[in-house]
């Protein structure tokens, strides 16, 4: 009987560590939420009439979807427009 009451009391400390130990992974290793911002490049300047809400660069160009309305489509070299969407509201 005092085994099993032994046993029942190493089990309980080993658990504890163990939830101690996660919740100390949890805390410490998941980043924390940053603010939804986009930071551009310092290279690449945007006309004035282009409000970023999302950046995507590719190979040799970069994609900026402007206010959710139009993807820009921009030559990553030369920062030259090669192409513009719409894709607003229909």
């Amino acid at each position: 009987m005092v085994w099993l009451q032994r046993l029942v009391w190493v089990l309980t400390v080993v658990m504890i560590l163990g939830l101690i130990t996660m919740v100390s992974v949890f805390v410490t290793r998941f980043p924390k939420a940053g603010p939804h911002e986009i930071i551009l490049p310092e290279y690449l300047s945007l006309p004035a009439d282009i409000t970023p809400s999302a950046v995507t660069f590719g190979a040799g160009w970069v994609a900026i979807v402007d206010g959710g309305q139009r993807i820009i489509v921009f030559d990553s070299a030369t920062m030259a427009e090669i192409g513009r969407l719409d894709i607003g509201a229909r």
